[in-house]
């Protein structure tokens, strides 16, 4: 910005009035009809749009790549560490997860560009299993991207960005890796990545090709939670390996599961890390909902009755009053458009019109207002008695 002096600095806002008028003025009498700024929104939040599934190969013996081309062949824009979208009609139900996209972003904007998601299976869970069982090359699949603020920002964070990582959630680190190593991104990073075991770790060979093609900007320390062979780190995350690999002034950047996130979070709070080092991925709620801080136990196991209002119709449905309000919606094949399922991001939000939810304290995106208008999100809201809630038609 170049200042000018005082005077001419204040009168600013007449100059641009002033050129304004004059631009006004000098224009055709015929309107323009199109809304630039309006066709670059449209091109970096096109909404869902519909992927051909190019490739699908092994990232470890219990996780799965998935690359994705654009049908329409407009390139996908967003940055390394957001997440995807991927829409799964299961039966009557279609549902959405969100998958951190393990791909970089100037891979999405080469010549072939492409989008790609990780997904591990280490237990029986829905979703992946489905996706493993019936997605293929060849075929379609609705996705929308991007979202999070999930990223390297320079204004706000440091050069040195160190990322704590455990079991699927390297993916969002492995996308930053590939854009250091492609000299689109300009950091230094330290991936700390805690696994079982050195023969399951996800995305193992990426990390080691990008850390050699980084010219000594990416290290990747493995740490081994269960591996009598391993010669490296062992153990859990600690406060030790966490102060031996950071350097200084770093930012850390967090994604794995809760557990790991209660123990990396004590440690960081501990070291006396600043708040504006910090940056946490979103999670889902635990499966487990008795394990939420204040769940009312004595509601595990039982259901209730939700009546759900779209408009003009009504629809009754059974709910566990375990589990989520937007999972009992979905087993009901009533749409809901959710994207984080953390509580944080608003998409599933609903009106609460009658009944009392417990809300989980993990993720608690509600704004003031929505609180105090009866707003929820209904992927981190659960049903203490029989509700009666509204829902935007989709």
């Amino acid at each position: 910005m170049k200042i000018k002096g005082f005077l001419q600095d204040v009168g600013g806002a007449d100059r641009v009035t002033s050129l304004r008028r004059e631009t006004i003025n000098n224009a055709s009498a015929t309107p323009d009809p199109k809304d630039h700024i309006r066709e670059i929104a449209d091109r970096v939040h096109p909404g869902p749009k519909t992927y051909i599934v190019r490739e699908i190969r092994d990232a470890s013996p219990s996780s799965k790549t998935y690359r994705l081309v654009p049908k329409d062949g407009i390139r996908p824009v967003f940055m390394a560490g957001q997440y995807m979208v991927i829409h799964q009609r299961i039966g009557e139900s279609v549902l959405t997860r969100a998958y951190s996209i393990s791909s970089a972003p100037s891979e999405a904007l080469s010549e072939d560009g492409f989008v790609e998601f990780t997904v591990r299976r280490n237990r029986p869970y829905l979703v992946p299993d489905h996706l493993e069982k019936n997605l293929h090359v060849g075929d379609e699949i609705v996705v929308d991207l991007p979202f999070s603020d999930f990223y390297y920002q320079p204004l706000r964070d440091s050069k040195n960005v160190v990322a704590l990582a455990g079991g699927s959630g390297i993916t969002p680190f492995v996308s930053m890796a590939k854009e250091i190593a492609a000299g689109k991104l300009d950091i230094s990073l330290t991936i700390l990545y805690g696994s079982v075991k050195h023969d399951d770790v996800v995305c193992f060979n990426e990390l080691s090709d990008a850390e050699k093609k980084a010219d000594g900007r990416i290290k990747v320390v493995h740490i081994m939670s269960d591996d009598p062979e391993w010669d490296g780190e062992k153990g859990f995350l600690s406060k030790e390996i966490i102060k031996k690999y950071s350097g200084g002034d770093p930012t850390y950047f967090f994604c794995g599961p809760r557990p790991m996130y209660d123990l990396v979070s004590g440690i960081l709070k501990d070291m006396k890390v600043p708040e504006k080092r910090l940056r946490y991925e979103a999670m889902q709620q635990p499966n487990d909902a008795s394990s939420i801080p204040g769940f009312p136990s004595e509601n595990i196991g039982k259901t209730c009755s939700i009546v759900v209002v779209r408009g003009i119709s009504e629809t009754t449905i059974e709910a566990k009053m375990d589990e989520p309000v937007a999972v009992s919606l979905e087993r009901a094949g009533i749409p809901v458009d959710c994207h984080c399922r953390a509580g944080e991001c608003g998409y599933c939000r609903a009106k609460l019109l009658s009944g009392d939810i417990f809300v989980s304290p993990f993720g608690d995106g509600r704004r003031r207002e929505d609180k105090e208008m009866g707003w929820f999100h209904s992927c981190s809201a659960y049903p203490v008695n029989d509700l009666r809630i509204k829902l935007p038609i989709l």
